[in-house]
């Protein structure tokens, strides 16, 4: 049972980090992580996980669905520096896209402040929030 949490949660971490689009790109991007698993493995991990594919054929986690609509809906650009992750909006939207940031609960995003068209994001450290970033543009650039 360890063996399959510690491979879903690698899943997690490259469904949210990459463009994933197909079981076979799972199981490489497993492999080279060094976790030994068949595609029918990863097509079962896919349906415990509830991961969906966005009409641009990238999956999704199902949890970050709400988030993907608010970003790709309402995100003109999102910019770093260091660890914090600047998210410019539509005028209006931040508070909705913030509140849409937060229940996604991503992992090592402390919080997150909306003024009128700003969302500041405070990540844990600089890597993370470079990810985080990646993540964003990913999920907002899916319109």
């Amino acid at each position: 049972m360890k063996r399959r949490n510690s491979r879903q949660d690698a899943i997690r971490e490259l469904v949210r980090g990459k463009s994933i689009r197909t079981q076979h790109s799972l199981v490489q991007e497993l492999l080279a992580l060094g976790f030994s698993c068949t595609q029918a493995t990863v097509s079962r991990d896919i349906a415990d996980m509830g991961l969906r594919k966005l009409p641009e054929g990238i999956y999704v986690l199902a949890e970050d669905l709400h988030l993907q609509r608010m970003l790709s809906e309402f995100v003109v650009s999102v910019l770093r520096a260091e660890n914090l992750v600047v998210v410019k909006c539509q005028p209006g939207t931040a508070s909705g896209v913030a509140a849409a940031v937060d229940d996604a609960d991503l992992a090592h995003a402390l919080g997150s402040v909306a003024g009128n068209d700003t969302v500041l994001v405070v990540v844990d450290d600089a890597e993370r929030a470079a990810s985080l970033q990646s993540l964003i543009d990913k999920l907002s650039s899916t319109r």
